[in-house]
């Protein structure tokens, strides 16, 4: 089979490994419109059961994944002066710079050719191949010339966030909110190497209004919001790079749906096909698995074209639960004020909580009492499961009609 992947990110790289340990006698090549060792991004965030699912599919390379990753168990939370901390499972961040170059290295190994700095997407046939895979990210350009087709749907949250990196590697999860004139301002932070962290800031509208944050140059943006969370930072640096206007690069995270996921021998993987929110941590664990599940698909089903419809309902139907959890997540920050004002542990226990449909509709100090009494009592956990979907969706019900 001749296969085309375009966009050398982490779903078509891995997808180009396991097609060719399928099959060495596969013809894969993957394009990437941007020069070979750039990227953009920092660390990325996985959890152990990737890491179980990698070394099953592919033991090099997740073996080179695990030696590189920074890891870490449990969480703090900074707010109100004070640090929380809370146990849970072990994370695993790793650069992002690092992780396409162990996937690249590995596909090489295996026979894949690698064509950087060549783009595709913009003429109006496909490749020449027996399979198109469109891996090139939430603006694909394969995707859009049939957006119609796919049912393609895009959505803007209400908070404004900018991805960087800090130069202090922070020992576990971390979260630091910050009250300000303004309104609250947060962040979220995670090793991904030995001296560097991811760092995601995030705040309402108004109070990146209000701070000036929209119109401050670059550098001025970076001063401010370390000074901001001086405490969690300890003196470390905040780093990025400016937009082409010299700005920080401020965005609004953009969710994205589609109703089908392939077009005759076209198919989409990774944010071609899908976005969940950043809180959340789970992009590059579901552009991999896209892959595994195509991989899995495209090896078990007499036809490509039965192993796409495969494929696809497989992969929308593992989603669900995970975009109903992104929603739900990007919800609690957006109504943060309702939860700030929680004693410290409290809070702290309700972040953890932010998925739950029940949440956003019971008082917080209500709900809380409630997870508590719930802990122990196994009827009462079942009940509250099978609860909380259910207001949901009377509520929303209720609300659109």
């Amino acid at each position: 089979m001749k296969v085309v992947c375009v966009g050398g990110g982490p779903a078509g790289l891995y997808l180009s490994i396991l097609l060719k340990r399928q099959n060495p006698d596969h013809d894969v090549t993957v394009h990437e419109r941007d020069p070979a060792g750039s990227t953009y991004g920092w660390g990325v965030t996985y959890w152990g059961g990737l890491l179980e699912k990698l070394h099953t599919y592919d033991p090099p390379s997740a073996q080179a994944v695990a030696a590189a990753s920074a890891t870490w168990t449990g969480g703090t939370a900074h707010i109100h002066g004070t640090t929380t901390t809370r146990p849970g499972d072990q994370g695993f961040g790793i650069g992002r710079h690092r992780l396409l170059d162990i996937l690249a290295r590995r596909a090489e190994e295996l026979g894949v050719r690698l064509r950087h700095g060549h783009e595709i997407g913009r003429a109006d046939t496909l490749p020449d191949a027996d399979l198109v895979v469109a891996g090139d990210g939430v603006h694909s350009a394969l995707r859009t010339r049939h957006a119609h087709h796919f049912g393609t749907r895009a959505g803007y949250g209400r908070n404004k966030y900018v991805w960087l990196g800090t130069t202090k590697a922070v020992d576990t999860f971390t979260f630091a909110f910050t009250e300000t004139p303004h309104g609250w301002i947060w962040c979220y932070a995670y090793p991904y190497a030995p001296d560097r962290s991811t760092c995601v800031v995030e705040c309402a509208p108004r109070t990146w209004q209000a701070l000036e944050l929209d119109r401050m140059d670059h550098a001025s943006c970076l001063g401010t919001l370390q000074d901001l969370f001086a405490g969690p930072l300890d003196g470390h640096r905040l780093l990025g790079g400016p937009r082409k206007d010299g700005r920080a690069p401020w965005q609004s995270f953009r969710t994205l749906t589609n109703d089908r996921w392939y077009h005759g021998n076209l198919v989409l993987v990774g944010d071609a096909a899908h976005t969940t929110h950043y809180s959340i941590g789970a992009g590059t664990t579901l552009a991999l698995e896209d892959a595994m599940a195509l991989a899995d698909a495209l090896r078990a089903t007499p036809t490509p074209r039965h192993a796409l419809g495969r494929y696809e309902r497989e992969r929308t139907a593992a989603l669900l639960p995970l975009q109903s959890a992104a929603r739900y997540s990007a919800r609690w920050y957006e109504n943060l004020p309702r939860y700030a004002r929680l004693e410290p542990r409290q809070m702290f226990a309700l972040l953890g909580q932010r998925h739950s449909p029940l949440l956003p509709h019971v008082p917080p100090q209500l709900y809380y009492r409630i997870d508590r009494a719930a802990h122990g009592l196994e009827p009462l956990r079942r009940l509250k499961r099978w609860l909380g979907p259910r207001v949901a969706r009377t509520l929303e019900a209720t609300r659109t009609r």
